[in-house]
């Protein structure tokens, strides 16, 4: 009888395997390029540990002598996620619709839309922060402008993807009836986005309530003021108490998103 070979089994074949190995060597290159490029001290790197154990220890015991005006601030900060998002969601609603293929009056309000999602998200909430400070001055106002141009992107981008989504036989039975296109918008496609429109709208308060933590270094109110003042004036006791009531009020708006969401969707 004929006997057959048996070939070894291999994943790759001598061609794919140096295709791998050259993607390999040039990701390699490009890191190590990337680090050769950016003048890294490595003194201090190697010495972070001892100055971060160093820095640890000067923070505890958190200093509670401040708790006072630290919950209020953390107050303000809720607020001012608050506001900024329901502004937010109300300007976002009319982007989502001129930004939807399926809704779009033309071609123009189409590039319109997508011109303003893009060019909300393609600036951070800082920078935004940094702008709006130079223009309304320091405190919650420009804090407040800064989230809601940020978010507007984001609620606009999900919601007109949802609107492109929709099942357009409502749609045509509606305007088969001879409805008119606000009640083709009322009945046909706002119940079908309603459950995305919450969900998205209780996603960003999250996002919009963890970012304004932050928007005080940058003098837009807060309860990153007061962590900006601590950590100025060396005041490391307090600097740990406000970073303690940060993490709380970001453990407490996940919890309040999660029962929202829960509740509502």
């Amino acid at each position: 009888m004929e006997q057959v070979q048996l070939q070894d089994w291999a994943r790759y074949t001598p061609a794919q395997r140096f295709q791998r190995y050259g993607y390999f060597a040039l990701t390699a290159f490009v890191v190590a390029w990337a680090l050769g490029s950016v003048n890294i001290i490595w003194a201090w790197v190697w010495d972070a540990p001892t100055q971060m154990g160093d820095l640890f220890s000067r923070m505890v015991p958190p200093d509670p002598t401040h708790l006072d005006q630290i919950l209020s601030a953390l107050w303000e900060t809720v607020n001012l996620a608050t506001i900024a998002t329901a502004m937010a969601v109300v300007l976002a609603l009319p982007v989502a619709y001129i930004a939807a293929q399926n809704t779009t009056p033309n071609a123009l309000t189409l590039w319109l839309g997508r011109f303003i999602l893009v060019s909300s998200r393609s600036v951070n909430t800082i920078i935004w922060a940094l702008l709006f400070v130079a223009i309304f001055g320091p405190g919650v106002v420009a804090g407040i402008v800064a989230i809601m141009f940020r978010s507007i992107g984001f609620l606009g981008k999900l919601l007109g993807e949802a609107i492109e989504e929709i099942d357009p036989k409502p749609v045509e039975a509606l305007k088969a009836c001879g409805a008119s296109h606000f009640k083709v918008v009322l009945y046909a496609i706002v119940p079908q986005v309603m459950p995305t429109f919450f969900a998205v709208a209780i996603l960003r308060w999250d996002i919009n309530l963890r970012e304004s933590t932050v928007l005080g270094l940058v003098g837009a109110g807060g309860i990153g003021v007061i962590l900006q003042g601590a950590i100025d004036t060396f005041n490391w006791q307090e600097v740990s108490t406000v970073l303690l009531a940060i993490i709380a009020l970001v453990v407490m708006g996940e919890v309040v998103s999660s029962y929202l969401r829960r509740k509502i969707l």
